[in-house]
């Protein structure tokens, strides 16, 4: 109710509030994406060793983030730590520089990132990591600030950490953990996330937010198809575990969901051929299949062509803003996976499997 009300002061108010500067916004956005690497870059980075990609990556765009990370941290973690602040920084930008309806749209989806950190600070305390640990994996791209969050990390337990979020809109839901049921409230959150989602997409009827529930239905369908990947390689196949999944999807609606989930694995691969998903995965799913990275990897390189593809039709909309966001956060987790895969002596076919190139 506060975030609809928010949006209708946004469109009856002054100019700069009122008005949404998608044209602009999206200018500044395609000279940002720019400045991303290429994808040439990561071969070149895959035959580094590790002080050589420090150097490379210390040398670039991240500098200013390795510059300010560097008085705490040193290494792989000094990496890591300026990987996420320079993707915070620059998400929050996209806040700074956006107007009206735009800007509600965005800082609604980075709010994504306020239930990463949540759900990554009550899986530490849950597994008894150290404060630094969950820094460490702490994105301060919401509505959320690093200083809070750092803060939340340093608490004993879940208690203080769910005490300290009474105020904010996700303390219904927290307020529920009992330190046992820590998946149905991660489950709870993203489906508040997206129920959110379409409560604000739906407020009228713009080019641009159907052009952005069509991006948000896409990432619904990926997420869903990768539960029940997960589930099929188990061989789950009890009804009750459709409450995992979320509504809303493009091409998958959840009474599709529901039918293959009584599936065997081999079946489900078989309806699996009726969707657009189908051609992207195929050459990396069999009944044998020892891992679902190939599967994973390749559903998100589908999400990144998707987006890529429409900012092209759609120049001067949302479309080119959500592109640099998925291309943006595609760039630092491949980073990540080279970095940390090189630090962890791990083979360089396993790292290549997990990049999204």
């Amino acid at each position: 109710m506060q975030l609809l009300q928010k949006l209708k002061r946004d469109f009856s108010g002054s100019r700069k509030k009122g008005s949404s500067n998608y044209a602009y916004t999206a200018t500044r956005v395609r000279a940002m994406k720019t400045h991303l690497f290429p994808k040439e870059t990561y071969p070149r980075l895959m035959n580094m060793d590790i002080n050589e990609m420090t150097r490379f990556i210390e040398e670039s765009k991240y500098k200013d983030a390795i510059d300010e990370m560097a008085r705490s941290f040193e290494g792989v973690d000094l990496i890591e730590h300026a990987l996420n602040r320079n993707l915070a920084v620059s998400f929050t930008k996209l806040i700074n520089i956006s107007e009206g309806e735009l800007n509600v749209l965005i800082t609604e989806h980075l709010k994504e990132y306020d239930i990463w950190n949540i759900k990554t600070i009550l899986r530490g305390k849950y597994c008894n990591a150290s404060a630094e640990e969950i820094i460490e994996a702490i994105v301060a791209a919401g509505s959320l600030h690093y200083v809070f969050l750092s803060g939340l990390a340093a608490k004993d337990t879940y208690e203080e950490v769910v005490s300290e979020l009474e105020d904010s809109e996700y303390y219904p839901i927290l307020s529920q953990y009992n330190g046992e049921n820590l998946s149905d409230i991660e489950n709870q959150l993203d489906k508040k996330y997206y129920a959110d989602m379409f409560n604000v997409i739906g407020y009228s009827k713009s080019k641009d937010r159907k052009l952005f529930a069509n991006f948000i239905r896409i990432g619904i369908d990926t997420k869903n198809l990768m539960t029940l990947f997960r589930l099929k390689k188990s061989g789950m196949t009890d009804p009750e575990l459709m409450d995992l999944m979320i509504d809303g999807g493009l091409r998958m609606d959840l009474s599709d969901i529901e039918r293959m989930l009584a599936l065997s694995f081999e079946e489900f691969i078989a309806e699996l051929e009726k969707y657009p998903y189908w051609d992207d995965i195929a050459d990396v799913v069999s009944p044998e299949m020892d891992s679902l990275i190939g599967v994973e990897s390749r559903l998100k390189k589908h999400r990144l062509e998707s987006a890529t593809s429409s900012s092209h039709f759609y120049p001067l909309s949302i479309v080119p803003i959500m592109d640099y966001m998925l291309s943006k956060k595609n760039e630092v987790n491949n980073l990540r996976i080279i970095i940390r895969g090189k630090a962890a002596n791990l083979g360089d076919d396993l790292i290549r499997e997990q990049l999204v190139i």
